[in-house]
């Protein structure tokens, strides 16, 4: 196994102009310096992986914004689906690197690509509009995560835009979980020992859960960052933390993850 490095980011959340703001902050001017920040890293990473939120509304004007953005970076980049987004319009309006679809279903965006013996497999939690912002998985993808999602392979890395599992905030854990979370984090038990990350977005900031030994790691929003306390039970912002990002190492005997953040432009 070579090693190979990747740039995670998420919940960009583009709107239909350079100026649209949300949260109090306006997000195409981080998303365009975090294309900067990426193509001018020390070294070049294999890939980008963006999990989810690429946009606020799904909307034409947005997807080409943010199209027209992405597609600056000087490596692929791949999608996952977020609450946000949908797989038809990821599929229409954005460039992805070479990949393996993995579901004939136009409205699920599962895929697998590979890069120096490494399998990623991006998975769609995307559920019905009733439970969002909460997601669930579909019979569809647990029945491709089982079989993805064995002793034996390739090492494994996998890619989603929701948390599966609680995360000690009373608002997160209730509004922003996939529903059937659980039964996710039993399937990838038997792949635990080549299985060197679960990489995710939505909660707006970086955080790691470590359980039976998988680890579970989401990254800061491109923009603006949710408040996650064990004390909060209803939806906080934490103005005082600044847009980020991961550069992500996977190492034969290790996963390292640096975590990055950066000005916000003016």
């Amino acid at each position: 196994m070579k090693i190979v490095s990747f740039v995670h980011i998420s919940d960009t959340h583009i709107g239909p102009t350079a100026v649209y703001s949300r949260f109090g902050h306006t997000s195409y001017p981080c998303a365009e310096k975090l294309v900067d920040i990426i193509n001018n890293l020390p070294v070049t990473p294999d890939f980008v992986i963006h999990t989810g939120d690429v946009v606020t509304d799904p909307d034409r004007d947005s997807y080409r914004l943010a199209a027209d953005l992405l597609a600056k970076i000087n490596v692929p980049v791949h999608y996952v689906v977020g609450n946000h987004d949908t797989a038809v319009d990821i599929r229409t309006h954005m460039t992805m690197g070479a990949h393996e679809s993995l579901s004939d279903n136009p409205e699920l965006l599962t895929y697998a690509f590979e890069v120096n013996g490494i399998r990623f497999l991006t998975i769609d939690a995307r559920g019905d509009d009733e439970i969002d912002p909460n997601g669930r998985l579909s019979d569809e993808q647990l029945a491709i995560i089982h079989r993805e999602a064995t002793a034996d392979g390739l090492p494994l890395v996998l890619f989603m835009h929701y948390p599966a599992l609680p995360i000690n905030s009373p608002w997160m854990d209730q509004n922003m979980l996939i529903l059937n979370g659980e039964e996710l984090h039993q399937l990838l038990l038997p792949a635990r020992d080549r299985l060197l990350g679960v990489f995710h977005g939505h909660i707006h900031q970086h955080m790691q859960v470590v359980r039976d030994g998988i680890s579970y790691n989401s990254v800061a929003s491109a923009f603006s960052q949710f408040a996650a306390w064990p004390t909060d039970v209803t939806t906080g912002f934490d103005s005082e933390h600044l847009p980020g990002y991961a550069y992500v190492q996977l190492l034969p005997e290790q996963t390292i993850v640096h975590q990055h953040t950066f000005p916000r432009p003016n």
